[in-house]
C-alpha cells in the first residue's frame, strides 16, 4: 500500500518525535497516508464483528491476500510469499490500547502485553519465550510485541515454516488471546521491568512529545493515557485488575491474525480454524473510550523548557479527526493534497541547504492523531538563538505556498517522483519480505482502510495524476491550512525572555510582512553522463559456489559482482576507495562525524538540489561514511537506473562539490549536540563508549564541542580529498542485475577515471588499537537526566577475526549463552531491568582487537549487584558446561538468523566488500554456519576460560551528576 508521499530527510529529522516501543503507536506526528481536506463526520463507521473495510468499499482489496473470519468475530488475513523459502511472520493484532483503561488501569495494556509470555494455562511461566528460543526465534529480534494507544500488536517472525514451528507459534498466539493465568507473583516479579522500561524512555524528546500532545489535544483522552501509564500504579497495580482489562477487550470480535510467508493458504487457514474457533467470550465488553472534541481555541502559544532538547517549533491548526471511509474519492482527494505538501517540503529542503540557512531543518504535513483530531503543522529545529528568524521563514513559505500556490512544474517534478517509488514497488512486490507485507496489513487494520497491492496503488496513482493541474492542487493545500489555532508550541533548552507572549508577538509581527510569488525555476541539465572512453576489463574470475565474480580494470579499479534474486528490481552499490580509518593519523580528532556534509555539499556541476530535480524519474542513492577499512560511497537503485547510480557516485568520487553551506549546516545542528547526548545515560554512553573502548584513538572519540565549534571544511576536504582522487577503488553491487550490465555501468564510470595507484599496505601501527586496561573499579560518567537513571558496562577483551576464526565463533555462541542467563537472572527472576543485553565484535581489521560486554539499565543502587551477577555468571561459565537446551537455544537462533540474512541484499553487500584484497572473507563466508554448527559445550566453557577472566574486565558506568 502506498503510505505516505516522499518526505525529506530533514523533515525526518525534525520529526523524530517518538522515543520509545510502548509509544510506537503514537508517533505525533504520524506521517500521513494521505490526509484529507472535507469535513469527517461525527464518529467513524462501526465494522461488524468479522467485517473487512472492502464490504464498505469501492477500493480494490489485494487479491493475493485471502480475507477471512471465524464465527467469533475473529478475522484472518494470509497470504502466500514464497521469497525468501521457508520463512513467515505472524502478527496478532488486539483492537484495545491505554486508550481502553479506566483511570485506575493507566499503563495496564502494556502490563498485560508484557504478560502475555509470563504464563499460560498451556505453558509454564518462562517457557514461553524458551519454546521459541528452540524453534530459532530469538527473544526481541524475532519475538516481540508493541503497546499503542488504540491497539496491541503480538509479533512472531518464523525462521522456518515446517509443522512444528508454525503449530507452536500458532500455539502460544492463541495461549495469549485467551489462556493466561496472570499470577500475582508473575506480576510482581514483571514490575521492575516495565518500570525500567518506563526509566529508559524518559528523555528530554519523550517529554517535549507529551508535553506538545498535551498542548494540541488539550482536554482530550489521548494525551491523558501515554501507554507507558502511571509508576505509581505499575508498582501497586493488582493482578485482578490486570485480568479486568484482559476479559474486556482480549476478545474474538476484536482480534486479527496475520500469516504471510511460505505455506499453503488454504492449509495456514485451516491451522487458524482449528486453533482459534473455539475462542469465546469471556465475560461483558469494555466500552469504546469517549476520545472528547476539540476545543475552540484562537491563536495560542506555548513554551516548554526543556534542557538537553533541541529548539523545536511547530505551528498547528487542529480539526476534529477524518472518520470517512476508506473510498476512492477519498484517497484521490487526499493524494492530490500529499501532493501539495511535497512540493512545500521542497521548497523548505533547498531553504536549509541555502548559503544563510534561516532554520536547520522544516517541514509541513498533516497528520491523523489517533482519531482525536486532525492536524496541520509546520515544524522546524533551530539554533536556540535563531528562532525568530526560522519562525519567520517558515511562516513566508506557508503564507507564499497559499497565497500562489504551486506551479506545474514544481507539481510535475513531485509525480515524477513519486511514480518511480511506485514502479519501484511493483516491481518488487513479488519479494518483499512477509513481515514487510504482515506489518503494513495490521496498519490498513488499524486504521480501518482497505490492503491494497503495489499493482493497485500504481494504477490508482497513475488515474488520480492523469492531467492534474497545479490549481487544483493549490486549492487542496490551501484548504489544509485551517482549523482552530493556528497554534504555536516551542521547546527551548533555555528560557526565552519574555516566554509565550513574546512568541507569540515574534509570530504576530511574522505575519504582516507581504510574501512574493516564488522564483521561477532555472533550467538544469545532469552533467555527469559521461566520464569518457568506457575502462576495458583485464581480468575475470568466477567464484562459483558464492555465485560472484571478480572484475578487475585497467585503470585498476576492481568490481565485485553478486547477481540475486532475493529482491526483484533492487540493486546495492558500495564503492570503497583507500582505507579508511586505517589512513588517519591516530592523534587528531576524525571528521568522519561531518560525513553527511561531504554529499550534502553536492558535486562541482551541480548541488543537490538541482540533482534531485533533474534526476526526479529516477531511483538513486548517495551516502557516505568513514569505514573502518575505506571511505565508503553507497547507495541503492533499481534495476534500470543502474547507469545513474554509478554516474552519482562517481561524480562525487571524482568532481565533489565541497560546498561550504552544507559543512556550516551541520557543525550548527552540532552546536547542541552534546547538551541532548548530556539529557540521558544512554546518550553519554552513546557518545563515549567507542573512544574507551579503542583506549582515546581519536579515529573513534566523539568530537567535543571545541572540535565541533573550530572544525573547518578544509580540514574535512584535507582528511579525504586526497583519497577520493589517488587510492584505489573497490565496487561492489549485489542485486537483481546480470554480470554484464554491471561491468558496462561501471566502466562508463569509475572504470574510466584515471588509473589510480597502486594498493599499499597500512603500517602495522595504524592496524593496532589497544583494548582498555581492566580496571578493578568501573570508570565513572555522568548524566543530566532523571536521578533513576543508569547504565552499567562490563567488556572482556578477546581476539581480532583473523587470529583464530573458529575460537571467535565459539566467542560469540559464548555471549549468547550470557545473554540468555543475564534475561534469565535480572529480568526474570529479579525483574530489575527491560534489556539486559551482550555484545560482541571480532575485527577484520585492527590486530588482535575484539570484545565480549555485558550492559544493563537499573537504577544506580542496582549497579552494584549487576556486577556481582555478571561475576557471578561469568564464575559458572568458566567452571561448568551450559545444558545442552542452554546450548541449542544459543545457537539455533544466530544460525537461523544468519540463514535469513544470507538471502538478503545487504549481507553480500557487506561480506564481499574488501574480498578481493582479502580472500580470506570468502573462507569465512563458507565456514560460519558449519563452524557454528559444530561448537559444542565444551567449546563453550573453553571460550569462558580464555576470556571471562575478572583481571581483564573492563567495567564502566554511567550514574547521574550530583
Amino acid at each position: 500500500m502506498i503510505r505516505t508521499l516522499r518526505v525529506s530527510l530533514a523533515l525526518a529529522a525534525a520529526l523524530s518525535l517518538t522515543t520509545s516501543s510502548f509509544a510506537l503507536a503514537v508517533g505525533l506526528p504520524h506521517l500521513p497516508k494521505f490526509g484529507a481536506a472535507a469535513q469527517a463526520p461525527a464518529a467513524p463507521q462501526k465494522l461488524a464483528p468479522g467485517e473487512w473495510p472492502q464490504a464498505h468499499s469501492d477500493v480494490p482489496a489485494d487479491p493475493d491476500i485471502r480475507f477471512g473470519s471465524l464465527p467469533n468475530g475473529m478475522r484472518y488475513a494470509i497470504r502466500r510469499q514464497t521469497v525468501p523459502a521457508g520463512e513467515a511472520a505472524l502478527r496478532l493484532r488486539f483492537d484495545a490500547g491505554s486508550l481502553m483503561e479506566t483511570d485506575a488501569q493507566q499503563g495496564l495494556a502494556h502490563f498485560l502485553e508484557h504478560m502475555a509470555f509470563n504464563g499460560s494455562k498451556g505453558v509454564p511461566e518462562g517457557e514461553m519465550v524458551k519454546i521459541l528460543e528452540r524453534h530459532g526465534l530469538a527473544f526481541g529480534a524475532d519475538t516481540n510485541a508493541q503497546t499503542g494507544f488504540d491497539q496491541t500488536v503480538y509479533k512472531l517472525d518464523l525462521p522456518k515454516t515446517d509443522e512444528d514451528t508454525v503449530d507452536t507459534s500458532l500455539k502460544l498466539l492463541r495461549e495469549a488471546a485467551s489462556e493466561l493465568t496472570l499470577a500475582q507473583a508473575a506480576v510482581d516479579r514483571e514490575r521492575g521491568v516495565i518500570l525500567s522500561e518506563e526509566r529508559s524512555s524518559d528523555s528530554p524528546a519523550y517529554r517535549v512529545y507529551k508535553s506538545r500532545l498535551e498542548y494540541l489535544l488539550a482536554g482530550q483522552r489521548m494525551p491523558d493515557r501515554e501507554p507507558i501509564g502511571k509508576v505509581d500504579i505499575i508498582q501497586k497495580a493488582p493482578a485482578d485488575l490486570i485480568a479486568d482489562f484482559y476479559r474486556h477487550y482480549y476478545r474474538p470480535e476484536r482480534a486479527t491474525i496475520v500469516a504471510v510467508g511460505d505455506f499453503d493458504p488454504a492449509a495456514m487457514e485451516a491451522k487458524i480454524r482449528a486453533r482459534f474457533g473455539d475462542w469465546k467470550d469471556n465475560g461483558p465488553a469494555g466500552p469504546e473510550p469517549d476520545l472528547g472534541k476539540i476545543k475552540p481555541r484562537k491563536t495560542e502559544a506555548k513554551l516548554l523548557v526543556e534542557p538537553g532538547a533541541p529548539l523545536g517549533l511547530q505551528v498547528s491548526w487542529v480539526r476534529p479527526p477524518d472518520l470517512r471511509p476508506d473510498r476512492v474519492a477519498k484517497r484521490r482527494s487526499d493524494l492530490i493534497e500529499e501532493l501539495g505538501f511535497a512540493v512545500l517540503n521542497r521548497r523548505l529542503s533547498a531553504l536549509s541547504r541555502s548559503g544563510q540557512p534561516p532554520f536547520i531543518a522544516a517541514g509541513a504535513f498533516k497528520a491523523d492523531q489517533g482519531h482525536s483530531a486532525e492536524i496541520t503543522m509546520l515544524n522546524l529545529i533551530a539554533q536556540p538563538d535563531g528562532w525568530r528568524e526560522a519562525l519567520a521563514a517558515v511562516d513566508q513559505e506557508e503564507r507564499r505556498a497559499v497565497q500562489y500556490g504551486v506551479r506545474q512544474d514544481e507539481l510535475d517534478r513531485e509525480i515524477a517522483e513519486v511514480r518511480a517509488s511506485a514502479q519501484a514497488a511493483v516491481a518488487g512486490a513479488a519479494t518483499r519480505r512477509p513481515a514487510q507485507i504482515a506489518d503494513e496489513i495490521v496498519s490498513a487494520v488499524g486504521d480501518q482502510e482497505v490492503v491494497t497491492s503495489p499493482a493497485e496503488d500504481l494504477a490508482f496513482f497513475e488515474a488520480t495524476v492523469k492531467g492534474l493541474k497545479a490549481d487544483a492542487v493549490s486549492a487542496a493545500l490551501k484548504a489544509s491550512f485551517g482549523g482552530e489555532g493556528p497554534l504555536v508550541f516551542m521547546s527551548s533548552p533555555k528560557p526565552v525572555p519574555g516566554g509565550e507572549q513574546t512568541i507569540l508577538a515574534e509570530y504576530a509581527s511574522a505575519q504582516k510582512v507581504a510574501v512574493t510569488a516564488p522564483a521561477a525555476p532555472h533550467e538544469v541539465v545532469w552533467p555527469y553522463a559521461s566520464f569518457g572512453t568506457p575502462g576495458k576489463v583485464v581480468e575475470t574470475k568466477e567464484v562459483a559456489d558464492l555465485d560472484t565474480v571478480f572484475i578487475r580494470f585497467e585503470n585498476g579499479v576492481r568490481l565485485t559482482v553478486k547477481p540475486t534474486k532475493f529482491r526483484d528490481d533492487e540493486v546495492l552499490v558500495r564503492v570503497n576507495i583507500g582505507n579508511g580509518l586505517q589512513d588517519l593519523p591516530k592523534d587528531r580528532q576524525s571528521l568522519a562525524w561531518f560525513g553527511n556534509a561531504f554529499t550534502e555539499g553536492g558535486l562541482k556541476q551541480i548541488d543537490n538540489e538541482d540533482t534531485e530535480r533533474v534526476l526526479a524519474d529516477k531511483v538513486y542513492g548517495a551516502r557516505f561514511a568513514v569505514g573502518e577499512d575505506a571511505f565508503v560511497l553507497s547507495g541503492s537503485t533499481r534495476t534500470g537506473d543502474l547507469p545513474t547510480e554509478m554516474q552519482v557516485l562517481t561524480a562525487y568520487v571524482a568532481d565533489p562539490g565541497w560546498r561550504a553551506e552544507a559543512f556550516k549546516r551541520q557543525q550548527t545542528a552540532g552546536k547542541t549536540v552534546h547538551e541532548q547526548m548530556e539529557g540521558t545515560d544512554g546518550g553519554v554512553m552513546s557518545r563515549e563508549l567507542s573512544g574507551l573502548l579503542h583506549s582515546g584513538d581519536r579515529r573513534f572519540t566523539f568530537p567535543s564541542k571545541d572540535d565541533i565549534a573550530k572544525a573547518q571544511l578544509g580540514d574535512l576536504e584535507a582528511q579525504v580529498g586526497p583519497h577520493l582522487a589517488k587510492d584505489p577503488i573497490e565496487v561492489v553491487i549485489v542485486g537483481d542485475i546480470t554480470v554484464d550490465k554491471a561491468i558496462d555501468a561501471v566502466a562508463r564510470t569509475l572504470g574510466s577515471l584515471p588509473a589510480r595507484q597502486a594498493p599499499a599496505p597500512v603500517p602495522a601501527g595504524q592496524r593496532l588499537v589497544p583494548f582498555p586496561a581492566a580496571t578493578a573499579q568501573p570508570v565513572g560518567l555522568t548524566h543530566k537526566g532523571r536521578g533513576d537513571q543508569a547504565i552499567g558496562y562490563v567488556a572482556w577483551p578477546t581476539n581480532d577475526l583473523w587470529a583464530n576464526p573458529q575460537q571467535a565463533l565459539e566467542t560469540d555462541i559464548l555471549g549468547e549463552v550470557m545473554g540468555l542467563r543475564l534475561i534469565d537472572e535480572l529480568r526474570e527472576n529479579q525483574g530489575v531491568t527491560y534489556s539486559p543485553s551482550v555484545s560482541y565484535a571480532h575485527s577484520l581489521t585492527w590486530t588482535g582487537w575484539g570484545y565480549l560486554a555485558a550492559s544493563v539499565e537499573v537504577p544506580p543502587a542496582k549497579l552494584g549487584g549487576f556486577y556481582n551477577d555478571v561475576a557471578k555468571i561469568a564464575a559458572d561459565l568458566r567452571t561448568k558446561d551450559v545444558t545442552p537446551d542452554e546450548l541449542a537455544r544459543a545457537k539455533k537462533p544466530r544460525i537461523d538468523r544468519l540463514e535469513r540474512s544470507r538471502v538478503t541484499n545487504q549481507y553480500w553487500l557487506s561480506e564481499l566488500s574488501g574480498a578481493q584484497a582479502e580472500p580470506r572473507k570468502l573462507d569465512f563466508i563458507r565456514h560460519i554456519i558449519p563452524g557454528t554448527e559444530q561448537i559444542t559445550a565444551a567449546d563453550v566453557k573453553h571460550a569462558a576460560e580464555l576470556v571471562l577472566k575478572d583481571d581483564k574486565a573492563f567495567k564502566l558506568q554511567v550514574t547521574p551528576a550530583k
